[in-house]
């Protein structure tokens, strides 16, 4: 397995503190694997071959059951599936095989890097919040502009991935110390999977559903949307209590 991790910059990471432009939307924080990147067809083929090379057996089903998960959850069920192998023998051959696929080709999510360079643009700091471990998101992270992200939190980070709520407040607990005022009515998060949604409502920020490869069910809680094709910081702003932007926009 590759041992080298692209540096903060080259990895779009900001090597500063990231500006904040002073508007009511303070930082969005996103899910990486099916909201940014399409990986998951990535990571359900390396998972199946490994299941086939240990002559077990493995489902379409079953491999639903993984969108969204820590990857300690996700290798248990390749083991009972009859992987024999460690839990970090698993995580360490799946991040290998999907980061090589993502070095060949970028999967891009439609709207994605789009909606990702306006927030740049206008200063909004964005933090990457995913259960994949940092070598695969610091080489999503490398194919975006320097300074896209101001922190990536990856699930070799956390103790409890999603969908526990380590994560998003891991995140939250980086940017507060960088942005005065920081409010989690004024974050928002942006998900693909039942478990990050789960994750992201349970840490208190609000929350963005973009089903893709496994439907959601509907939750009063967050908004969804069915693509982030053509969205804009101004419907992410819009999301927002009009309590809090009329809060900010007095500021």
């Amino acid at each position: 397995m590759p041992t080298d991790v692209p540096s903060s910059t080259a990895a779009g990471i900001s090597s500063a503190d990231t500006p904040h432009d002073g508007g009511v939307l303070q930082a969005v924080l996103w899910d990486m694997d099916g909201t940014i990147v399409d990986t998951e067809p990535y990571w359900i083929a390396a998972e199946l071959e490994l299941v086939e090379r240990h002559h077990g057996i493995w489902s379409t089903a079953q491999a639903e059951q993984l969108v969204g998960q820590a990857l300690e959850f996700s290798a248990g069920l390749l083991q009972e599936a009859g992987v024999d192998l460690s839990v970090r023998e698993i995580i360490d051959h799946l991040i290998s095989e999907v980061a090589e696929q993502v070095r060949a080709e970028v999967p891009w999510r439609p709207g994605a890097r789009e909606l990702l360079e306006e927030l740049r643009s206008r200063g909004v700091p964005c933090v990457m919040v995913t259960m994949s471990e940092r070598l695969l998101a610091a080489e999503v992270a490398s194919h975006l502009p320097a300074g896209t992200f101001a922190e990536l939190v990856t699930g070799d980070m956390v103790a409890r991935g999603k969908p526990d709520p380590e994560a998003y407040q891991q995140a939250f607990d980086f940017l507060e110390h960088r942005i005065p005022g920081l409010a989690k009515s004024r974050v928002v998060a942006i998900e693909d999977s039942l478990p990050g949604v789960t994750a992201a409502l349970a840490a208190g920020v609000v929350t963005v559903a973009v089903p893709h490869f496994v439907p959601l069910p509907h939750d009063p809680r967050s908004c969804h949307w069915p693509t982030l094709q053509g969205r804009t910081v101004s419907d992410l702003e819009a999301l927002l209590d009009p309590t809090v932007v009329a809060a900010g926009a007095s500021r």
